[in-house]
């Protein structure tokens, strides 16, 4: 007989902006799991004003459009929709994403991406980028936030590609003194605690005061959304006990189930 709620009796902390961790925890409750939220960042709307009128203005002009996020997606169309006021404003120019999260952000809008990397690496959406056609004098627009890493712009450059990017938003530590869900998580501890990102893991760096353990606390497996936040907690001398083998929603919740039912 298959258990229908396999994570039952198990807590865990997501440290996702509140947005982002809704999603994820009422997959999580579903199958039994408590959810504490002791969120590390908060994301917002911060365009590159001067940029942005230069890019809009000659939109028509480039031939990818590179999404690498949700909060990518979010946020550029909430700047583009101001500026045209028309989704087919987009014109002829073809998407390409990382993630499943940046898929369904796209699918919002009712559009669908012409390239979807294998894995959230700036690597593999460069060579799926170079499977589709040379990439020498391509025009590429690549949207950003605040604290993402250059690597795929260096990267699409470096193939001979006319690189762009736009900063639509950015990301912000949030304090976690006086919070109740923090408060209760030194008490207790967890079973898990979850990094959706690698801002999240510097968050956790720069909150550690403030989520350090009571004696008798359960520690928590450190679980880990994809390559790139793994890469980031090792960095950070921070263990990883669980990796979603498919960044987003569904490989992290596959990997939990798989890690407390004794697969993993």
């Amino acid at each position: 007989m298959i258990q229908s709620q396999p994570l039952s009796g198990r807590r865990i902390v997501l440290t996702r902006n509140v947005e982002g961790a809704s999603r994820l925890a009422g997959r999580l409750k579903a199958l039994g799991a408590e959810i504490l939220e002791i969120p590390l960042i908060e994301v917002r709307f911060d365009i590159d004003g001067e940029s942005a009128v230069e890019i809009f203005k000659e939109f028509a002009s480039y031939e990818w459009l590179i999404f690498t996020s949700r909060n990518g997606v979010k946020h550029f169309f909430n700047a583009f929709l101001k500026a045209y006021d028309d989704i087919r404003s987009l014109g002829f120019v073809r998407i390409a994403v990382v993630g499943k999260g940046t898929v369904e952000a796209l699918g919002e809008y009712h559009l669908r991406a012409d390239l979807v990397a294998p894995s959230a690496t700036a690597d593999d959406l460069a060579k799926a980028l170079e499977d589709e056609e040379t990439l020498d004098n391509l025009k590429v627009l690549v949207i950003t936030g605040n604290r993402n890493k250059e690597d795929l712009v260096k990267r699409l450059w470096e193939d001979r590609a006319i690189v762009d990017s736009l900063r639509v938003y950015s990301t912000h530590f949030c304090d976690l003194e006086g919070n109740e869900e923090a408060s209760r998580f030194r008490k207790e501890g967890a079973d898990a605690l979850v990094f959706a990102s690698a801002s999240s893991v510097e968050a956790f760096g720069e909150q550690a005061k403030h989520l350090q353990l009571e004696k008798g606390a359960k520690v928590p497996a450190l679980c880990s959304f994809g390559p790139t936040t793994s890469e980031r907690m090792k960095k950070a001398g921070i263990p990883v006990a669980v990796e979603a083998s498919d960044p987003g929603l569904d490989g992290m919740v596959a990997a939990l189930v798989d890690y407390f039912s004794g697969k993993a």
